[in-house]
């Protein structure tokens, strides 16, 4: 399975810790796809469907192209790099747009 940046995929996150978020599901890949292409590792952020108002959560809307079943946030603020062995499948891709919102806040998160 190819894995690219901007891709949604499953992934099985236990074990956790703490508040870590917990169980199978869907992350965006935030990697460049030179690291993604190379490493057996990948940068991601978990996708939830539950609403917090904070700046940190991007969303992510349920299209066809995304393959979610509800609108959902990527949540920045759980940044995690994983192995891909986590990588269960690819459920879809988020759209420019939504790329571009997640560049941004990672950007303005990390402080580039």
């Amino acid at each position: 399975m190819e894995i690219c940046k901007g891709s949604i995929v499953s992934v099985g996150l236990d074990p956790t810790k703490g508040a870590e978020m917990k169980k199978t599901r869907p992350c965006v890949v935030v990697s460049p796809d030179e690291m993604n292409g190379v490493l057996k590792t990948v940068i991601i952020l978990p996708i939830t469907s539950t609403k917090k108002d904070i700046p940190t959560r991007v969303l992510i809307k349920a299209t066809p192209a995304s393959g979610l079943t509800n609108d959902s946030y990527a949540a920045a603020d759980q940044i995690k790099t994983i192995d891909k062995t986590r990588i269960l499948s690819k459920i879809g891709q988020v759209s420019s747009d939504e790329e571009k919102a997640l560049a941004d806040i990672l950007c303005e998160m990390l402080g580039y």
